[in-house]
């Protein structure tokens, strides 16, 4: 499993720091760096890597102002950060754009080693969601019963198109009505075991039998168009995109 790396600093010494500790890892392999919060933006939607070692002050935009306007503007998957600070006051702010780790400078390797396990196993969580995988032997029920806060709601399976979380609830959108309730994403999709649904994308959990249409967007990402009155689209990411085509074939 490859993973791409993006150094985004602008000290050059902490920069060669990082740089001799991943040219070490067998598995990465290291995307032009970056010295800005701006240049960041840029050539993440050029290289798209899947990890970013991020310095949290860094000119102009900050590396915490470059990670929101990344995860605002990407339409799939967004990268994992890693925060790089030699103030760990700021550890915790790391944490706010869902940072899988921070590292303080001078950089400790032991330390450094567990950042990169955390790393590969977040990657790897990913993937193997996205990948096609062998469906467990289970009795499917008929119907599902939902909690949506206050009641609990009699669903069945098919007339579900998507779900989508939408702040402290889960949008689960049916044939005539929404319904909003405190589960998990990834609840519902245990849930829905031995059901054709799909994630298309880290946020949304698709029926792949009302997909209506599926359309090529860019860099490799697509979207699909559902059969509901409102043609609703769905991002796929780029990961996704090759896996949901290999499914419909």
């Amino acid at each position: 499993m490859k993973i791409h790396a993006m150094i985004a600093e602008d000290e050059m010494m902490a920069r060669k720091e990082l740089l001799y500790l991943l040219k070490e890892e067998k598995d990465i392999i290291l995307t032009p760096h970056a010295e800005t919060g701006e240049q960041l933006i840029e050539l993440y939607f050029e290289h798209r890597p899947d990890v970013i070692f991020l310095d949290v002050e860094m000119p102009g935009l900050t590396g915490m102002e470059a990670a929101r306007t990344i995860i605002k503007q990407e339409t799939a998957t967004t990268p994992l950060f890693v925060f790089t600070t030699a103030y760990d006051e700021y550890a915790m702010d790391a944490f706010d754009v869902e940072a899988v780790d921070y590292l303080l400078k001078p950089y400790d390797e032991i330390r450094f080693q567990r950042t990169m396990s955390r790393i590969r196993k977040s990657i790897a969580n990913r993937r193997n969601h996205l990948a096609p995988t062998e469906k467990k032997v289970k009795t499917t029920v008929s119907k599902l019963l939902i909690d949506d806060g206050e009641r609990m709601v009699v669903v069945s399976p098919e007339s579900i198109y998507y779900a989508v979380p939408n702040k402290r609830y889960l949008e689960i959108h049916t044939e005539d009505k929404v319904i909003m309730s405190r589960m998990t994403l990834q609840e519902l999709e245990n849930q829905l075991e031995g059901h054709v649904f799909f994630r298309p994308h880290r946020s949304y959990l698709v029926n792949l039998n009302h997909v209506l249409e599926i359309t090529p967007w860019f860099n490799g990402t697509s979207n699909l168009t559902l059969k509901d009155k409102n043609r609703t689209k769905i991002p796929v990411s780029r990961a996704a995109s090759k896996t949901i085509l290999d499914i419909f074939k």
